[in-house]
């Protein structure tokens, strides 16, 4: 794990032999544009739900294993595959080279959008169909998660002296333009076919478009530079679990790194509007413009907030973040009312402050683990951790309203982004101190 520097806030010319990638900029935008279209095929299913549940799992079916397999399609892709695929990805990262593993990565997405898309209905194959969608699904899931891990690595490593932070911030510059366009191309398919020939077939094209993506973004990660040397990969490989065996205590950390930042931003990214409309009867379509502003506004804070890490270092602003979370959490989401500008408020809001953590994630990742294990080290309990925290903030917010105390759930928010506080009161700054390659 890194320490803090005396240098100052420029940071010291990396160790001989192990300087980063001579072309920058095409790494910067293989890892990017990968990256963008694994998010826009993951999320293009959320958008898509209905009308593929329509066709694929349809009402008063006359197999019970249909239901079940709904289920499971929704569940198990988010709280079981995405580690595995962080684990499974981190693995090849650290064996065969980050690049080896975005290439596996964007193909399998590839891949298994274009399996959703040819899935067949259950009126034409009966329970056929729910098997190959929940299939198509897991392969995604697997792919998503060994994405960050490879990403993120991949783009501290290619950063030049000095820009770790702003490489980093590109994680979720991409992540959340994947998400824009998701919306984008649902809502532009809706306009332009209709709900009935979206219904019949329109879903279908929207993975098609990802599969043809995904080959866009495989063309471009072809020509980026590998940031492990030739010498470095012909080491002795580690084991599937080295990274939690030899470091547990970094482990753990990422753990703690992750845990109120991933409650923090699947609640204001994603699960805000259903909050808003449940607890004070916001208006659907206003929510969905809502979430689309703030979400531009968020992907143009990242680069800043990078820039502002490479000068001040990591822990100002995950601290900022943090213990903004943790006193603001409750007076935000309280203050929500069915005012489009009040959601917008406390949206962009939160978002200023998520900032603090998401522009510098990957970079406070990647300084933690040395580099033989540096992506399975992160892939694992990051991915771990989103499936429990992040990925059940909509169910724990739905549970607390059903259990009649609606109130309880910006409290446990904000609980755990004290825990995450605390985590980076103790966290060592890396920020101008040389990454180990």
């Amino acid at each position: 794990m890194t320490q803090p520097s005396d240098a100052g806030p420029t940071e010291a010319a990396p160790q001989a032999g192990t300087a980063p990638p001579t072309r920058p900029g095409r790494q910067l935008l293989a890892a990017s544009v990968g990256n963008a279209v694994e998010w826009y095929d993951w999320l293009a299913y959320t958008f898509l739900a209905t009308y593929i549940a329509a066709e694929i799992f349809p009402k008063g079916a006359d197999n019970s294993l249909v239901p079940l397999l709904s289920t499971f399609a929704v569940f198990a892709v988010g709280f079981f595959m995405r580690p595995v695929g962080g684990l499974l990805m981190g693995a090849v990262a650290d064996r065969s080279g980050r690049r080896a593993a975005l290439t596996v990565t964007i193909l399998l997405m590839g891949g298994s959008s274009l399996l959703m898309a040819l899935t067949p209905t259950y009126a034409a194959a009966g329970i056929l169909g729910p098997v190959v969608l929940v299939v198509a699904r897991l392969l995604q899931g697997l792919s998503v998660g060994g994405e960050f891990a490879a990403s993120t690595t991949f783009l501290v490593e290619s950063a030049p002296p000095g820009r770790r932070g702003l490489f980093s911030s590109f994680q979720y510059v991409s992540t959340t333009a994947g998400q824009l366009v998701a919306s984008g191309v649902t809502a532009l398919l809706l306009a332009s076919v209709g709900d009935v020939q979206m219904q019949a077939w329109g879903w279908r094209a929207a993975f098609v478009l990802g599969a043809l993506l995904s080959l866009v973004g495989f063309w471009i990660r072809r020509g980026a530079q590998e940031t492990r040397s030739a010498g470095q990969l012909a080491a002795p490989r580690p084991g599937l679990f080295e990274a939690l065996r030899s470091h547990p205590r970094e482990s753990l950390l990422i753990c703690g790194i992750t845990t109120g930042a991933t409650i923090a931003y699947y609640t204001w990214t994603s699960y805000l509007p259903t909050y808003a409309q449940v607890n004070v009867g916001f208006d659907k379509g206003d929510s969905l413009v809502v979430g689309t502003i703030s979400l531009a506004f968020f992907a143009l804070l990242q680069p800043l907030g990078g820039m502002l890490s490479d000068r001040f270092g990591r822990k100002p602003l995950l601290l900022t973040f943090a213990i903004g979370f943790a006193v603001l959490a409750v007076p935000l989401l309280r203050s929500v009312t069915d005012s489009f500008m009040s959601l917008l408020l406390v949206q962009c809001a939160g978002l200023v402050l998520l900032t603090g953590y998401t522009s510098v994630a990957a970079a406070v990742n990647a300084e933690v683990f040395p580099a033989r294990v540096r992506a399975a080290g992160i892939g694992f309990p990051y991915s771990l951790t989103v499936a429990l925290f992040g990925g059940t903030a909509p169910y724990m917010g739905t549970l607390f309203k059903d259990l009649g105390h609606p109130d309880a759930f910006p409290f446990y928010v904000a609980g755990l982004c004290l825990v995450s506080a605390l985590v980076y009161l103790r966290l060592p700054e890396g920020a101008h101190k040389p990454l180990e390659r």
